[in-house]
């Protein structure tokens, strides 16, 4: 099973660990995107913050992230699952899974970035400011810049099995399940259910719950139609459209009242 994440917009600090080997990454054929990215945006943050500023949508408040951003070779590095933080990764907790929850989550888990194209909850990575959403004055838009590069890397890296598609409108344009892997592909949203609306608290908070859910208890499904079985044996609410032909993801919507 392949997990697909969000990023968070907030990030804890890069802490003061060895800096960023970007050569160690996993997926190794995002490397040459991944330096695209990485050397724009340290020229454009160290050359003109009020430039950089506008390029990466910062309020003035935020104005002390582009010094972050400065530092992105130097700076230390820490496993990006310690690094994302916010309400999914809080409900995910992975820090307190036991040994064999979190050797699923490395193996199973894998974060979109503006910055890095996708990493493994175990790649280090420093903290960093650059959302998908951006666009970079010479590499352009970010969204369209990661699409030729995934669609090279991803297939190898979802395998045989279920791809679990929970993240953010953003970040899934980067990359498309197409043909067979779309067909084993479950993409979720939560909806708070006397409403039947996406609440954003509730969306994230849900898909944290989810994920931590599976990797506690060693859930293998193999499709979405498994996945769906799982979910429910595990006390969510389900509702569930299969593919509507042959190359489409289901859609699973999680019915939820609150989140505590």
């Amino acid at each position: 099973m392949l997990v697909l994440l969000p990023p968070s917009e907030g990030k804890a600090p890069s802490g003061r660990g060895a800096p960023l080997k970007a050569e160690s990454l996993s997926l190794p054929g995002l490397s040459g995107a991944r330096q695209a990215v990485l050397d724009e945006l340290v020229e454009l943050c160290a050359a003109d913050e009020e430039k950089a500023r506008e390029v990466l949508g910062l309020s003035e408040g935020l104005r002390g992230e582009i010094a972050k951003n400065t530092e992105l070779r130097t700076a230390g590095a820490r496993p990006a699952g310690e690094i994302y933080t916010g309400v999914l990764y809080d409900a995910l907790d992975l820090a307190s899974l036991d040994t064999a929850g979190k050797r699923r989550a490395a193996r199973s888990l894998l974060v979109f970035s503006g910055l890095w194209g996708a990493v493994r909850v175990t790649d280090r990575i420093p903290s960093y400011r650059c959302s998908m959403g951006v666009r970079l004055p010479g590499v352009g838009a970010l969204g369209s810049h990661w699409r030729a590069p995934m669609a090279a890397v991803l297939p190898e890296v979802a395998g045989s099995g279920l791809v679990l598609d929970l993240r953010s409108a953003a970040y899934a344009g980067a990359w498309k399940p197409k043909g067979e892997v779309a067909g084993r592909t479950a993409s979720v949203r939560v909806l708070h259910a006397p409403t039947r609306k996406v609440v954003s608290h509730f969306n994230k908070a849900t898909k944290g719950r989810i994920v931590r859910s599976l990797m506690e208890t060693g859930a293998a499904p193999s499709g979405p139609a498994e996945l769906v079985e799982a979910l429910r044996d595990l006390g969510y609410v389900v509702e569930a459209a299969p593919s509507a032909g042959a190359g489409r993801p289901w859609m699973l919507d999680v019915l939820v009242d609150e989140v505590h």
